[in-house]
């Protein structure tokens, strides 16, 4: 093999692909958020802090996190459990109603990705959706009809890193792991995934997600609407 490639075997092609949705295909999480604690005064380590004992790798089972993503909390529940872990910078207690719809508030759907998502079926590419529920406000009727299936962790009592969420959705796709391509923006979800059998890659945009895809699905363009790369 020389030290440009060449005699490396081409990938083979995949025969689904399974995306995320917040912050796959919706943006920008971060700056929501931001914008949340920003226009809610609160302290920001205080979020960090909470998180970080909710979601670490190192987590316990059974966090407020991992009971509102497989349904056992509602996401009345979750706001008052949040609430109570935060302080703002000017000491007032947070109001508990609605924390989550507030700090969501500036996600948008990303027309690249459904863009994506409209090509790949063209293209005869099963496309699933694979979530963990934090009480976003999905899009159903949209969803719905450009997915088969949309698996939504609070629906099914399961939650994305575990295996049996992945295991379930390609049971439902019809296809074997290694057939089906993952697209999320959470790392431990992309080695749940890869854990499994599947392929599995990190999203960061919608531009180099569609140029990873374009090098396993025939006839995708490398860039949308044929623009020069």
């Amino acid at each position: 093999m020389t030290a440009s490639g060449q005699g490396r075997a081409p990938a083979a092609a995949v025969e689904a692909v399974v995306l995320d949705y917040g912050g796959v295909l919706t943006r920008p999480v971060k700056e929501s958020i931001a914008a949340w604690i920003e226009a809610d005064g609160i302290d920001p380590q205080s979020f960090s802090r909470t998180l970080k004992a909710w979601m670490s790798r190192g987590a316990p089972a059974g966090t407020p996190v991992h009971r509102l993503e497989t349904g056992e909390l509602t996401v009345a529940e979750f706001d008052a459990l949040l609430a109570a872990e935060l302080t703002t910078t000017d000491g007032r207690p947070v109001d508990p109603v609605g924390v989550l719809s507030r700090l969501f508030a500036g996600m948008r759907p990303d027309p690249e990705m459904f863009e994506l998502v409209e090509e790949l079926r063209e293209l005869g590419v099963r496309v699933a959706l694979l979530s963990n529920s934090w009480g976003n406000t999905y899009p159903r009727e949209r969803i719905d009809g450009l997915f088969d299936p949309v698996v939504i962790s609070g629906e099914v009592g399961l939650r994305k890193p575990q295996a049996p969420i992945y295991e379930l959705t390609l049971t439902r796709l019809g296809v074997p792991a290694g057939s089906a391509l993952f697209l999320d923006d959470a790392e431990p979800n992309v080695l749940g995934a890869r854990a499994v059998g599947m392929r599995a890659h990190l999203h960061v945009d919608a531009p180099s997600t569609r140029a990873a895809l374009a090098a396993l699905v025939p006839g995708l363009r490398p860039t949308p609407n044929g623009a020069p790369v």
